[in-house]
């Protein structure tokens, strides 16, 4: 299989990329829903925010995926409206950074929930870097922060881990990923 991104897997990638955009815009709403609800209630759904990332990158499996699949899906929010502004960019960038950092540590030759799970915290750990560096979340105390870090890095595992993982797991069942990711090397020699 070779490993360089074609147009197919671009074009593929920012179309996953802009669909989870959208999510992300409809997303921010039921964030603001919950955060009333207090004790970071609304951080369990933060990991949301790094699905594009992992699922990108099982459904194409290359160098760069997950890194373009969040720039891509933040330029989406941002474009949509998003109530963050050009923050949201710098965050995909970073979020993306982490994710590809895993995902290169596994010579991009790992595609089990352990490796996904770990690129969705590498995710939330670029994320709170982000918050600390804007001042978002230093002036917190120690319980209030501890409490804010479980309630993101749980939110992440389940929605940009472990959903992510089994959504694209249920895309391999109808086949559809075969389209962009023929399964045998004979289906690949085939493309060319």
């Amino acid at each position: 299989m070779k490993k360089a991104l074609k147009l197919t897997d671009i074009l593929v990638t920012i179309v996953i990329a802009i669909a989870f955009g959208i999510v992300y815009i409809v997303w921010g709403s039921l964030y603001y829903v919950v955060k009333p609800m207090g004790l970071h209630v609304d951080q369990l759904l933060y990991g949301m925010w790094f699905i594009a990332a992992t699922v990108a990158y099982l459904v194409i499996r290359k160098p760069g995926v997950a890194l373009l699949a969040e720039i891509a899906a933040a330029s989406g929010e941002f474009i949509l409206g998003s109530p963050w502004g050009l923050t949201v960019l710098l965050y995909g960038v970073v979020q993306g950074l982490f994710a590809e950092m895993v995902f290169m540590l596994s010579r991009y030759k790992q595609t089990n929930l352990t490796v996904i799970v770990v690129a969705a915290l590498a995710s939330c750990a670029g994320s709170v870097l982000m918050d600390f560096a804007y001042g978002e979340i230093g002036h917190l105390a120690a319980w209030n922060l501890m409490l804010f870090l479980i309630a993101r890095f749980v939110g992440s595992i389940l929605f940009a881990g472990v959903f992510a993982y089994y959504l694209v797991m249920a895309l391999e069942k109808t086949g559809v990923t075969k389209l962009v990711r023929p399964l045998s090397s004979r289906d690949f020699d085939a493309l060319d």
